[in-house]
């Protein structure tokens, strides 16, 4: 049973909207972030990221970087340049994609969901990254970026979310990226009462994107504890998984490890297909790669039986690994050796084809792992194999918030 539940958001007003909305803090280097911050100074990512109110040389964890991002924030709310709701509601954020639309619920899940394992992981966190964003939580008393949540649809609160998107949106705009983004409030006690009903009826709900910002909100709501309730449950939005779009996540490998391209072929050819192409073309199904190798494309298909007892070893991403990257290019550990990269595939296969000739390495193409080959293994207690997903569109940051402050 999920307990899913309405809040009183925090959130820029409607005509500042497409100023305030801002990309993840964490798909920016420093010194992306900087760049991106100067654009717009309402732009969210001040916030989300204050070293960029600093030179380079300060420590972007010292303690006066949070409380710069605090004082930021309270210091907007109070130019009310952001409003909180007076009542508690659900929220709607729907993200449209080249004539592609998803449409979430915004609401807050709860700690104790992610601690019985209602809400499934399917990676492991880094320690030093979790307390970035506990100190920003936490000193903020804030929420400012959502947990990215996918569930198994269910009719009765899809029909109520179009429904209540026939009420005028309070922002509507496109971003720089040709994305366009709406909301609304959703706040009828009718359906307030329908969708909390329904999400009691579902068991299992999964982080598609955020683990880091998801275990640093339940660590910040553990430690302030019961005297502040608020902070027991974390902003998420929540899709219906059939609406959702994953994108390949490509490896490109810098070298071809003291062999010639025609040995890295006969080795292939050992376990998979290989077919030449005459140009690219995207791998059409689960269990297929496109190499790219001195100038020319090959199909790959793996051999061998298709169903896996692990749903992790059945994922092209791990066969890739285990049948090429390991034993051919020497690839031991994808997460620590710095010859291979990952491309998200919203970058196209020209940047594959770049990266590969740089150095004379190899490129391979994905075909994109399913939210469902995720719910598997979420749903087995193992873990994705590193950088297996790439979703899109990103959420935007700024555009709720859920104030924890309260007792």
């Amino acid at each position: 049973m999920a307990d899913i539940k309405p809040f009183r958001c925090i959130r820029p007003l409607p005509q500042l909207a497409p100023r305030v909305a801002a990309l993840p803090y964490d798909v920016y280097s420093r010194e992306e972030a900087a760049e991106e911050a100067k654009k717009d100074k309402l732009s969210f990512l001040n916030i989300d990221r204050p070293e960029t109110q600093f030179g380079p040389e300060e420590d972007m964890y010292s303690d006066k970087m949070y409380q710069k991002a605090h004082d930021m924030l309270r210091q907007e709310i109070q130019d009310g340049i952001f409003l909180q709701d007076e009542e508690p509601s659900y929220y709607i954020y729907e993200l449209t994609m080249e004539g592609r639309t998803q449409t979430g619920l915004v609401a807050c899940a709860s700690v104790e969901d992610y601690q019985n394992g209602v809400i499934k992981k399917h990676e492991n966190t880094r320690p030093e990254k979790e307390e970035d964003r506990i100190r920003h939580v936490d000193v903020c008393g804030v929420q400012t970026g959502p947990i990215f949540l996918a569930y198994r649809g269910k009719g009765e609160i899809t029909e109520i979310l179009s429904e209540a998107k026939k009420q005028t949106p309070v922002f509507a705009f496109q971003s720089p990226d040709g994305i366009t983004h709406r909301g609304w409030i959703l706040s009828r006690k009718d359906w307030i009462l329908k969708i909390q009903e329904a999400f009691l009826a579902i068991s299992e709900i999964y982080i598609a994107d955020g683990h880091h910002r998801a275990a640093s909100a339940v660590k910040v709501g553990l430690k302030r504890g019961a005297d502040f309730p608020e902070a027991q449950y974390f902003l998420s939005v929540l899709f219906p998984a059939e609406e959702l779009l994953i994108l390949p996540y490509n490896r490109v490998v810098k070298d071809l490890n003291g062999r010639r391209p025609e040995e890295i072929l006969e080795e292939i050819g050992k376990s998979c297909e290989i077919r030449p192409e005459s140009a690219f073309s995207q791998p059409a199904e689960k269990g297929t790669v496109t190499l790219y190798l001195a100038g020319q494309w090959y199909s790959l298909r793996f051999s061998g039986p298709k169903e896996e007892q692990d749903p992790v070893a059945g994922l092209d991403v791990s066969l890739l690994q285990n049948q090429i990257l390991e034993p051919i290019f020497g690839i031991r550990d994808p997460k620590t050796d710095p010859r291979i990269q990952f491309v998200g595939g919203i970058r196209g296969m020209e940047e594959l084809k770049a990266r590969a000739d740089q150095n004379g390495g190899a490129a391979f193409a994905m075909y994109p792992t399913s939210i469902y080959e995720l719910f598997q293994v979420a749903d087995a207690g193992l873990l994705m194999p590193p950088k297996s997903t790439w979703f899109e569109p990103k959420l935007r940051s700024g555009l709720f918030l859920h104030d924890i402050s309260e007792k």
